[in-house]
């Protein structure tokens, strides 16, 4: 989302090249190459990456925080990117592509999730040896966790107003805040394929905090009556929930990790810390789906 360098230039190898480069190591990596750096250093930018690192304090602990922070970052960037193709996907009614994004989506989910032990090994003095140094940044600001809650449907125009002053993200982000939501996409597709959701609902702005309705409910409802595991529509709403359920356990265990580490301290943005980090656990991505489980007999 944010402004990027352009990449390094790069040979282009084919099958051709690199069996000629086996050839000529006999089979083993290579060891000398021209310039002042390598390929794969070049290809990932490595050495741009790696000095992205300036904990701000003189304690160790610090760096297992920074690191963490900026993985997550990353992470979120990767989730957003395929939220998006999976949008495309469904618009084009293929579904399997679009599942095949979805399963990707939850296993990121999963990983970011494998963060937060991690951070459980720094004891509450290692959190508060660098703590002040964080002034009044955190992770709420995170205009990429931003988008990734806007493309899932978690819309709230007031999360906006910490981007507005940035602009190379506000823009963009301000695009992803008022495109439909992969739920909004979901649940069109349906539409176009016969599922009797009413077009108001699909119609509404966009922007609006998302509240389910009866038509969404029903058609999902009658998707799963019919526990066909060969429906693509059954199988389009396991594949969503599995993400839904993904980002629920991301979020619990991100407010387990903070009251682990400082307790009911007031958090560094502002907030009230674990006592409003317990609002938001409580929301629930794709809520008509949710709501199926009740109705099922």
């Amino acid at each position: 989302m944010a402004a990027s360098s352009e990449p390094r230039n790069l040979d282009i190898a084919t099958e051709a090249v690199r069996a000629a480069q086996s050839a000529s190591t006999g089979g083993k990596p290579m060891l000398d190459f021209e310039g002042e750096s390598t390929p794969y250093i070049d290809y990932q930018s490595i050495d741009v990456l790696l000095s992205l690192q300036h904990p701000r304090s003189p304690s160790h602990e610090e760096m297992t925080f920074y690191v963490a922070g900026q993985v997550k970052e990353l992470l979120f960037k990767l989730a957003v990117n395929e939220v998006q193709e999976a949008q495309r996907q469904l618009n084009e009614d293929n579904f399997g592509a679009a599942m095949k994004y979805l399963r990707r989506i939850k296993e990121i989910l999963v990983v970011l999730r494998s963060l937060w032990p991690m951070l459980d090994t720094l004891t509450p003095n290692d959190f508060n040896s660098f703590r002040d140094y964080l002034g009044t940044s955190s992770g709420f600001q995170s205009y990429m966790y931003r988008a990734l809650e806007f493309s899932l449907g978690n819309k709230n125009e007031h999360m906006l107003k910490p981007h507005k002053g940035v602009p190379v993200i506000y823009p963009a982000l301000v695009e992803v805040f008022e495109a439909p939501s992969l739920w909004d996409t979901a649940n069109a597709a349906l539409k176009r394929n016969g599922h009797p959701i009413e077009q108001a609902h699909l119609d509404r702005d966009l922007t609006a905090s998302y509240e389910g309705h009866a038509s969404v409910t029903a058609a999902w409802v009658a998707i799963y009556r019919k526990n066909d595991p060969e429906d693509v529509f059954f199988q389009l709403g396991e594949a969503l929930m599995e993400v839904a359920d993904a980002f629920s356990h991301w979020r619990m265990k991100h407010l387990l990790t903070v009251e682990r580490i400082i307790g009911f301290k007031i958090g560094t943005g502002g907030t009230s810390g674990v006592e409003w980090l317990r609002t938001i656990v409580n929301h629930r991505f794709f809520p008509e789906l949710w709501e199926v489980r009740t109705q099922l007999p």
